[in-house]
Order: structure tokens, then sequence, then C-alpha cells
């Protein structure tokens, strides 16, 4: 195990982590009093109804032809998003909107990852302003703890197709050529940013077939900011088959080329689309075969993280509880403290508040994506969130049941 005593990536140098020992028992992530603490009642009959409402499959399904149909019609659909799902799953409209949310979540010991969530933009003047407001999200973070990591997505600052040429090794014309080095400068002027903050940075994973672009960018970048911290992160998706060998591979790079390496790790968010069009292109689909080969696949990654801690810094972005405790476990196995900053929990803003909650209780680091954007703007990541919970085992029961439980005990007391 490497020395717990690492650097603060939030000063200016490295100085001791204040020690906290590990818990000799195991968490209890069922407490629902601590999972709810920073929810009033109204908040919490609001996410009742709105988990009882996203329960019904067929609905979450029309729902984006819905959306559609009211917004050609001139209805008033936005003012009811902001006010229900959006509320809900988003921190606000722009960065400053965030801020009463990010309280919020620090006084219970929870960070905040700001989260720019505007999608199926596809021209130069968009991706320079994702950019901006990529950077903008840095400088905000830039020296405050309660917001430990910035992200963004490639796609969000380089043209998907010309990401799945560069990705399948295609030649580029000399107009495309141009234009792949624009996005490497955005992509190196975002990771500047974060390695002159010291602010950590996610670099999000994304479809199979653009993502050997994505990879090869974040190793470039890892390698040049990465030698005495980790600043920037690639993000790991288990539920493929070929990603458990990857990440091994990735951690013998940086050995060999001298720099650490930053790892989220998270089971995945496009398995249906990766399935259909690896039917339609006739090519063996790169998922996993079921849930117990994801799960198993997500497992060995924390294991093999936490045996080379010493080089590898990991966020595990997971809504799995047995996944959580098994991390938690491996870090007492060895000897990690609680709130070592080589290793975090992270949920999304809105779920899975019995893991935030009970996590950042017992001292162990955690943050929330803190999504935010145009109300319209971010309905394709609102409708996704709501098609997550449809589609997880039990994920919508789950957070209805507790739920329940908190307000009866409130009613009780």
């Amino acid at each position: 195990m490497g020395n717990p005593y690492l650097c603060d990536v939030k000063t200016d140098s490295c100085r001791p982590w204040i020690f906290m020992e590990s818990t000799t028992k195991n968490i209890d992530l069922e407490n629902i009093e601590v999972a709810f603490k920073g929810k009033t009642d109204q908040e919490l009959k609001k996410a009742y109804w709105l988990f009882k409402a996203i329960g019904y499959p067929t609905l979450v399904k029309s729902a984006p032809s819905l959306l559609n149909i009211a917004f050609a019609l001139r209805m008033p659909v936005v003012p009811i998003v902001r006010a229900t799902i959006f509320k809900h799953f988003c921190g606000g409209e722009n960065i400053q909107d965030c801020n009463k949310t990010v309280a919020k979540l620090w006084n219970n010991h929870i960070g905040s990852i700001l989260d720019y969530s505007v999608e199926g933009e596809e021209n130069e003047e968009n991706f320079d302003h994702t950019t901006q407001e990529i950077c903008a999200t840095i400088e905000r973070a830039k020296g405050d703890l309660s917001i430990p990591f910035c992200v963004f997505k490639v796609t969000g600052i380089s043209r998907f197709g010309l990401l799945e040429q560069v990705s399948s090794e295609a030649k580029l014309d000399s107009n495309e050529s141009v234009e792949y080095e624009k996005a490497k400068l955005r992509f190196n002027k975002i990771c500047e940013k974060a390695a002159q903050h010291s602010v950590r940075l996610f670099v999000d994973a994304e479809e199979s077939w653009i993502q050997p672009a994505i990879d090869s960018l974040t190793d470039e970048m890892m390698e040049k900011h990465n030698k005495d911290q980790v600043i920037i992160y690639n993000t790991i998706q288990l539920y493929r088959t070929d990603r458990l060998a990857f990440l091994k591979k990735s951690h013998d790079r940086g050995v060999e080329k001298g720099y650490k390496n930053g790892f989220k790790l998270v089971r995945g968010a496009y398995m249906e689309k990766e399935r259909k069009r690896a039917q339609e292109m006739r090519y063996p689909s790169p998922i996993q075969p079921d849930h117990a080969a994801c799960n198993h696949d997500y497992d060995e990654a924390l294991r093999f993280c936490v045996s080379h801690i010493d080089r590898i810094s990991i966020c595990a972005g997971t809504h799995n509880e047995k996944s959580t405790l098994l991390l938690t476990d491996l870090m007492r196995q060895y000897n990690i403290p609680n709130n070592s900053p080589a290793i975090w929990f992270s949920q999304l803003l809105g779920m899975s508040d019995h893991l935030s909650g009970n996590l950042a209780n017992s001292g162990y680091n955690v943050a929330k994506y803190v999504p935010y954007g145009p109300v319209k703007s971010v309905l394709p990541y609102l409708i996704r969130r709501a098609q997550e919970n449809t589609s997880i085992a039990g994920q919508t029961g789950r957070e209805l049941s507790m739920i329940m439980r908190e307000l009866k005990r409130r009613k009780g007391k």
C-alpha cells in the first residue's frame, strides 16, 4: 500500500493529509435519518412523486416524443420541467445557480462535481463556448474544497463523427486535420487550466467507437500532468468486456512512462445503443453478457486499483451497495484512511442519498455530480436519468422505499 499522506491537490504544495483511521466495522448504508438529513419534508414528498412517475416505463419511454410534441405546440413545458425533474436532478441553469446546492451538500460533508450537461452541439462556435464553460467550472473549483473535481465530455468540444474517424484510424483530409487540431487545442486548454489550479479533472467515457480517440488524448494529458500528483482521470466503463484489461494496461503504461493514473470507475451508460450498433453492423457486442460479469469486472477493478494505490487514484462512481461496501472493506484491509485523497466515492445528484450520506457521515470522501445548464438543453441528460432509474433493477423501488421510511420516521417523532 502507498503512503496515505498524499498530496492535497487543492493547495499549491504537498502537505500531510489529516489521518483518519479506517473503521473497524461495516458501514451502515441503511441509516435513512443520516441519508436524508439534508432534505426537508417538502423536498422528500416531491421526490416521492417524481420517483413514482419514473416508475412507469411506458411514460419514461414516451417522454422524448411527448416533449417534442409539446415544444412544437409551444406548450409551457420548461416551467413544469424546471419545477420537477430538473430541480431534483440538476443544480441550476448556470454555475451561480449551483452555489446553493454546493453549499447544502458541503454542509453534510459531500462535495460537488459541476457538470455542464448540454449535449448534441456540433459546430465550432458551440465547442468553443463549452470549452469556456468548462474552464469556468475549474475557476469556480479553484481553492474550494467543496468542489473537489471538474468534468467534461470530449463530444462537448469536438464533433462526434470526427472522433469516430480518428478512433477508426481513418485518414483525415486537410480540413478534418485542421478541425482535429482545434479539438486537441481545446482539450489541452482545459487540462492545462486544471493543472494550473490543481483541480482534479474527469474525462468522461463515451461510446466505444469514439473511445480510442478519447483514451489517446487522456493518456497524453495524464503523462503530462500526473507526474507528482493525480490531476487527470480517465473514465473506465466496466460494462465493457475489454476495459478491465485496458485499465491494467494503462497502469503499466504509467509505470513505464513515469506518471500516475487517475481512474473514475463506472459501470456504463450506453448499453442499449452499443448492443444495437453491434447487431446492425455485425460485430461482437463489447458489452458484458450479464450483470454478474459486469459486477465481477467492476469489483476486480476496485481490487486492482487499491492494491496499486501508490500509483493510482480512483473515484468509484457507483450506485451499487455491494461494490461500495467492497471498497470500504478493501480500504480497511490495506489500512487506508477513510479520507485518503486517493479514494473517492461518487453518486449522481438526486439519486442514492443513502450511499452518499452514510459514506460522508463515516468520514469517506464523497462527491455528487451536479449537472447544470439551460433547462431545454439538459433534457437529454434528464431523460437518461429517468431511463436509468427505470432500467436498473430495483433502483426506483429502493428510492421510493427509503423516502417513505424516512417520511414515516419523521411523522412518528
